[in-house]
């Protein structure tokens, strides 16, 4: 039996250097590395410029002009309350980047004492934060760029393994925090479920200023008629008697212009007022010139559930073509995620290949995310998991790029199988 499926193999293997041959010769340049929106998807918003024109006043009368208003514009806020389930009373609007926040969130915890905390971060002796893999390389450029060890923790279809994730806690004062973006993660598109957020409100943690970093980049979008729920962890917090355990954030940086978006910070009313205490030293007030902009151009949260629709309606298209022709051409060899919303694909290839398949990509002209970026220290060890973003590029292009990464996939796998 074992001659036949030799040789069935061997000559998938031809095909597949006959194939990697004629992309070679293509000669393409194509760019798959970060999820950023199409030009067609920040001209959506290209009526932004154009305002607010001459209505610099706010809803209260406010000249935004000015200095002030550190809390953000009042109207702005209330738009993405419901959005990112935090009461507008507890929302900041800021500046144009969540990751900043995240970044200033972190760097805020070792230089002021945490609302319930004991001491400044910067005075123990370790500190630790739970990364769920695969999950967002930024946060963990976060992590390394403060020294802060990383604890892998793996993904499950219901978000992190809660039940290690529930050992860890309470058994280690010094993890400090854990990396969660709840709803469309990133890279595989999970949405945590509702028993997943009910145990990360109520797990008894060791550190009394253990936080949540809670990343809903992708609140509000969607890829299919289903507008996915996740559950409400500023209330679950706070029903468990941990009302300060949660930040979250979230941005309009993938609703209007990525480039001069407006970031989102919310949490108790304790946690809010720390941020705002903490940020004092560097701002007299964000940008409300850009929030009474996008006030008025997204006008409430049906506003923004139209707009998103409207940049469904432009990647969709993408995502079906990864899906179609991963199903083409790699079922037999190959896994890959199905999200329902946000802005990745995860393809998980056969073990110990992901790092070839990428240099082979990018032998090809195909630049793709660096194979372990979806992992603490760059280390993924299965080596397996690779990170599709096809957002960026036009659909012909996405269409030729991800044919070509399935050609570096069978051309690999087929390479490993009959080694």
């Amino acid at each position: 039996m074992t001659a036949p499926v030799n040789a069935e193999l061997s000559a998938s293997l031809d095909a597949a250097r006959q194939d990697y041959a004629a992309l070679l010769d293509k000669k393409l340049k194509l760019d798959l590395t970060r999820g950023k929106p199409s030009a067609q998807q920040v001209s959506l918003a290209d009526a932004l410029l154009a305002l607010p024109g001459d209505e610099f006043k706010a809803a209260d009368g406010t000249d935004t002009r000015n200095y002030g208003g550190q809390q953000g514009l009042p109207e702005l806020r209330a738009i993405f309350a419901e959005a990112l389930q935090v009461p507008a009373s507890q929302l900041l609007a800021l500046g144009n980047s969540s990751l900043e926040l995240m970044h200033d969130a972190v760097v805020f915890a070792q230089m002021y004492q945490l609302p319930g905390g004991q001491r400044r971060w910067s005075n123990e002796e370790r500190i630790a934060f739970l990364c769920p893999v695969p999950g967002y390389d930024r946060h963990f450029t976060i992590c390394e760029r403060f020294g802060i060890e990383m604890i892998p923790v793996p993904m499950t279809a219901d978000g992190p393994d809660v039940a290690e994730v529930e050992r860890l806690v309470a058994a280690d004062p010094g993890i400090k925090g854990i990396w969660c973006v709840p709803k469309y993660s990133n890279p595989d598109g999970t949405t945590y479920s509702d028993e997943t957020v009910r145990r990360l409100a109520t797990m008894q943690t060791a550190a009394d200023d253990f936080r949540i970093f809670w990343d809903n980049a992708y609140a509000v979008h969607h890829l299919t008629d289903e507008e996915v729920q996740v559950g409400d962890i500023l209330a679950a917090c706070a029903e468990a008697g941990n009302p300060d355990r949660a930040f979250i954030f979230g941005s309009t940086s993938k609703i209007t212009l990525a480039g001069a978006g407006v970031a989102f910070f919310g949490s108790s009313e304790a946690n809010v007022k720390w941020m705002l205490h903490c940020a004092a030293a560097r701002t007299i007030g964000p940008d409300k010139i850009n929030h009474l902009r996008h006030a008025l151009f997204l006008k409430d949260y049906d506003g923004v559930r139209a707009h998103m629709r409207k940049h469904r309606e432009l990647i969709g298209p993408k995502f079906d073509a990864v899906l179609r022709i991963f199903d083409e051409q790699l079922k037999d060899i190959a896994t890959w995620s199905h999200p329902k919303g946000g802005y990745f694909i995860t393809l998980n290839v056969p073990d110990g290949c992901a790092k070839e398949i990428v240099r082979k990509a990018a032998e090809a002209g195909i630049a793709l995310t660096p194979a372990g970026s979806t992992h603490p220290y760059m280390d993924d060890p299965e080596d397996r998991v690779i990170r599709i973003a096809p957002t960026f590029p036009s659909l012909a292009d996405i269409e030729e790029a991800i044919a070509g990464v399935a050609t570096c996939v069978r051309l690999v796998a087929y390479q490993k199988l009959t080694s």
